[in-house]
């Protein structure tokens, strides 16, 4: 099956942090089909086809910072965490210190303009995934909806050289799609008043072959709809999910339904 490495400005990683990492192994090897392998002191790796794409790490645990919410974290491909976090700050975000995670790479924790988390990766022995995003259960495509379209775009354009391309959608919202070296990497929409309170941040959406059966499969084990399934034109079908442990996701079958 193939595989794809990431390149610097693409999305090379998810972090799930939850106060309930049993039950969420449980919920996504049954959803997604994902494997897992320990993590000795620290979590579980996330895998998909055999291939790496992320870390499940308990909310609960004592090196997480205080405030620390339960979340997927998404992380960006860099040749230098210290250097982009630098130019994070000075583009209108904000990046904490960067810190070697051993001998894996280095990382440092990154807001853009509107407050979304979006972390930086540094790779040493550790690349990233290089798992194909068509794969039932793998990461394939990255959001943010933010309260802040335009500080966002201009920060995203400006610190990883992404290009941005606005459309009208028929629901009457824009929609920006980024692009790195003229291929899509992420999208990005306004929050709107019907979304409800909310604060800016990054969603995942994650391949299925059925998105109307990952919905049934996702309430059977206890999980919220949080948007129905729906058709995007000339894109696929997708619907938001709100697992039992309180993590909103999407899933998405691309192509026609």
């Amino acid at each position: 099956m193939p595989t794809a490495t990431r390149k610097n400005g693409e999305f090379c990683w998810i972090n799930m942090i939850t106060s309930a990492p049993d039950q969420a192994r449980d919920f996504y090897a049954q959803l997604l089909g994902w494997t897992y392998t320990e993590m000795p002191g620290m979590g579980h790796g996330i895998k998909v086809a055999g291939r790496n794409i992320g870390g499940l790490f308990d909310l609960d645990n004592p090196n997480n910072p205080p405030g620390t919410r339960a979340l997927i974290g998404v992380m960006v491909k860099t040749d230098s965490a210290d250097a982009m976090g630098a130019k994070f700050n000075a583009t209108g975000g904000k990046a904490l210190p960067a810190f070697d995670i051993g001998p894996q790479g280095r990382m440092a924790i990154g807001y853009d303009p509107a407050g979304a988390n979006i972390d930086l990766w540094e790779p040493k022995s550790m690349t990233g995934s290089d798992v194909d995003s068509r794969v039932h259960g793998a990461p394939s495509w990255f959001e943010t909806i933010t309260s802040d379209v335009s500080a966002a775009e201009k920060f995203y354009t400006t610190v990883f050289g992404w290009t941005a391309q606005t459309e009208p959608m028929a629901d009457g919202f824009d929609y920006t799609t980024f692009f790195l070296d003229d291929l899509p990497v992420a999208g990005m929409l306004a929050i709107r008043p019907e979304m409800g309170v909310l604060k800016s941040h990054w969603g995942v959406y994650f391949t299925v072959d059925d998105v109307d059966a990952s919905v049934k499969t996702a309430e059977k084990l206890g999980a919220e709809i949080c948007v129905p399934a729906r058709d995007i034109p000339d894109v696929g079908r997708f619907a938001g999910i709100t697992s039992p442990q309180g993590i909103t996701f999407y899933t998405i079958k691309y192509g026609q339904s």
